[in-house]
């Protein structure tokens, strides 16, 4: 007898929004991102202001087996708190030997990379270029323009994720606007 998840599937995103008609949406408010931006006193602002959408992903029903892969969409919409841009949370996988890939689709920013040793860069993200994420490192989407950020991912179904150690330490590097283009600067809030 075969399993749901060892059968092929169809399922459908939208090529420049990234949205889907029939998955549903995780979304990440700026309050779920508590002390995920350095201005403290900018983030308590927006959030008393209207709590505003940072980013949303579709999972798009993959099973989370090893063999298999997990792929989806994210979405992060544009904005700053105080001079740093709105971004995902970024995580490590559970399985640190785990790489991803991340298709732009549309929209405009970088990928923050680092790894526990210390390691770490910026990769831009643009329409039709992919940004491949190597095992070990910890990543993040940055939205740098002025529409959505809409990228395709993918990874291995098993990898799971962890949020922890970023909620906990941070990233050694932040992307802030600085004379109206990006520029990276150490986090002043790196553990």
């Amino acid at each position: 007898m075969a399993y749901e998840w060892e059968k092929g599937f169809t399922i459908d995103f939208d090529k420049n929004t990234g949205m889907s008609k029939t998955a549903k949406s995780t979304k990440r408010l700026l309050s779920q991102m508590k002390n995920m931006y350095a201005d403290a006193a900018a983030e308590a602002e927006l959030i008393k202001n209207g709590d505003p959408l940072v980013y949303e992903f579709y999972e798009l029903g993959a099973p989370e087996y090893a063999g298999d892969l997990a792929a989806g969409t994210s979405i992060v919409y544009p904005g700053k708190v105080g001079d740093e841009y709105f971004m995902t949370k970024g995580h490590f996988h559970t399985i640190l030997e785990t790489a991803e890939t991340y298709y732009t689709l549309s929209g405009e920013g970088y990928m923050l990379m680092e790894n526990p040793e210390g390691d770490w860069q910026a990769a831009k993200l643009e329409p039709g270029k992919m940004v491949y994420v190597p095992k070990r490192y910890a990543h993040r989407s940055i939205n740098t323009g002025t529409t959505p950020l809409v990228t395709f991912f993918t990874f291995r179904g098993d990898a799971g994720h962890d949020y922890g150690t970023i909620e906990e330490k941070g990233y050694r590097k932040l992307i802030v606007e600085k004379d109206g283009k990006p520029e990276v600067i150490d986090n002043p809030k790196w553990k």
